[in-house]
């Protein structure tokens, strides 16, 4: 696509980004894992086929679904288990699932599957090898996959309502990387081209396991259908394309971002680039603008069968479809994408005028035109933590007071006596070894508190240097104060990565950690997101996606925005 000429605009301050609020409200974009991952197999010819699919009338047994790319074969090894209702549950202390996964590096071969089928479905409680990059474990939503079932063999299709309803037929409750259970650490796959950017191994891993749960409820009904001497429907390919994956997300999840400043840092960084880039542009082709207002209108539909019973999401719901009103009323005038900067006088109209739920979705809705100068900025959003870690005691005294100043102004202005505003205090499960968030002065738990209130710290270090002279060291400081470390590290790291840090207070009475899981979920590509908690949230993954037979250049790109009519362009 030709690129117009550029003013440049500056990037969107920090201390407005890294909000709660702002961050709790951000969408999927062009950048998220998920639309990388599906562009870079589309672009590369990737080829898909399913090598075992060995499960029988209870619904029990193995299966492989393997994906090769230019260099290396991925295989997902499923296993699906006859699981009682009583033992169905999404909570991290479940221990038996409907169907539990690894993603295996290369094709697993008799002895590999047979290793694993005695470690994989216990999860925790069993181990695999550095040949594994992910495990993974899944549930049925009961109702609608005895529905699909059901209608299938009965020889009818499932009802729409009820798919829209849910969105997917099995909900993801884990997918653990990184070492966890035995599997191989990030560094092993760190420098293979298709897993340079975070969380592609889990991207893919989910993405095959949604081909398995289309093959399975469709081998179900036929297994049902036979016993009845009929023969089953085929799923509508339409309609399977509408479901996605679900997945139960937790507080397990909601430290990673304040574990991770710089990783974090850069995924915030590229998309507030991406940002700039488009707001810089002097004008936007009829071509661009053609294609953003076809968009908006495919968005829209997401917005309309987005659902939630939590009174947090529904009160941001109705702002946005309040703003959807408003950002029609905006584009009614043919004129006002034709002016100069107009995603900038857009951009700027929508910090005036919308919530920061309707400023984010059309933040990330206006880069979609522009593929070809923002897709590469998915180059720089991991991050090497290694020099992060070293500490410069060669700063002076009077250059860190700067910088606390600069990075942490809102919580040295903060009164911190107050019980309300250090309510919370975060900890790990003895039991689970799983992040909690817990009541300070209501459960004997500050004695456990893990850092995660950066904020608290940085005022306190603030004051503790008030007596020390301008131009002493930080190492100096530090020989008699070592239990600063970790804060001067934060702050350190915040000088150089201006996203790296939220400016919210992590721990007080009424922080939302939902807002921290969308946020990361965003990141992910995930939509729908529907909290049960200020604590969990449901979402769906890959919804509207081309299954791995079906996937091409053509439909790699804008899945994620459902078309408005069977057979319209994708």
């Amino acid at each position: 696509m030709e690129t117009t000429a550029q003013t440049s605009i500056s990037l969107r301050d920090p201390a407005q980004v890294m909000r709660l609020s702002r961050l709790g409200s951000l969408h999927q974009c062009r950048l998220s894992f998920m639309r990388i991952l599906t562009r870079r197999m589309a672009r590369e010819n990737w080829s898909f086929s399913r090598p075992k699919f060995d499960i029988d009338e209870n619904g029990v047994g193995v299966a492989v679904f393997s994906a090769t790319g230019p260099a290396r074969t991925y295989s997902l090894i499923a296993f699906a288990h006859d699981l009682p209702p009583e033992m169905r549950s999404d909570r991290v202390i479940a221990t038996a699932w409907d169907a539990t996964f690894a993603l295996f590096d290369g094709v697993p071969d008799d002895e590999d599957i047979e290793r694993l089928s005695k470690n994989v479905p216990y999860q925790e409680a069993g181990r695999v090898s550095e040949r594994e990059i992910s495990v993974s474990r899944a549930n049925r939503s009961v109702r609608l996959w005895e529905h699909v079932v059901n209608a299938l063999s009965e020889g009818r299709q499932p009802d729409v309502g009820q798919l829209d309803a849910v969105g997917y037929l099995m909900r993801t409750t884990a997918v653990y990387g990184s070492g966890k259970l035995g599997a191989a650490d990030r560094e092993m796959i760190a420098t293979r081209p298709e897993f340079q950017v975070p969380f592609q191994a889990e991207m893919l891993s989910v993405f095959l396991t949604r081909w398995f749960v289309r093959d399975l409820v469709q081998h179900m009904a036929g297994l049902r259908a036979k016993a009845a001497g009929r023969t089953a429907a085929q799923l509508d390919p339409e309609l399977a394309r509408s479901l996605g994956i679900g997945n139960s997300t937790g507080l397990g999840m909601a430290p990673f971002l304040l574990n991770h400043p710089v990783l974090f840092n850069n995924w915030i960084a590229s998309r507030e680039e991406a940002i700039r880039t488009v707001r810089s542009l002097d004008s936007a082709s009829d071509e661009d603008i053609s294609l953003f207002l076809q968009l908006l209108q495919r968005s829209k539909k997401n917005v309309a069968l987005w659902t939630s019973e939590h009174e947090i999401q529904l009160r941001k719901l109705a702002d946005l479809r309040s703003d959807l009103v408003k950002i029609d009323s905006y584009l009614s005038d043919p004129q006002v994408l034709t002016v100069s900067q107009p995603w900038d006088q857009m951009h700027r109209w929508a910090e005036e005028t919308l919530s920061l739920e309707g400023q984010e979705w059309l933040a990330s809705l206006m880069l979609e035109p522009y593929g070809s100068l923002i897709d590469g900025l998915s180059g720089g959003m991991a991050a090497d933590n290694t020099p992060t870690f070293r500490i410069s005691g060669a700063m002076t005294i009077e250059e860190l007071r700067g910088l606390l100043t600069r990075v942490y102004e809102w919580a040295i202005g903060t009164d911190w006596q107050k019980r309300e505003n250090r309510a919370r205090a975060w900890y790990v499960s003895e039991e689970k070894l799983e992040p909690r968030l817990g009541e300070r002065f209501e459960e004997p738990v500050e004695e456990y508190e893990q850092p995660l209130a950066p904020g608290r710290d940085a005022a306190a270090l603030f004051n503790a240097l008030a007596h020390w002279q301008g131009d002493t060291r930080v190492a100096e400081f530090l020989l008699r104060h070592p239990e600063y470390r970790h804060t001067v590290r934060r702050a350190q790291i915040a000088g150089r990565a201006p996203y790296a840090e939220i400016r919210d207070n992590t721990i007080s009475h009424d922080v939302l950690p939902i807002d921290m899981l969308r946020c990361k979920l965003a990141f992910f590509g995930a939509t729908q997101f529907d909290p049960r908690s200020d604590r969990w949230v449901r979402i769906c993954m890959y919804g509207n996606a081309p299954y791995p037979q079906d996937l091409s250049q053509e439909n790699a790109e804008f899945w994620v925005y459902p078309r408005l009519e069977e057979g319209a362009p994708e």
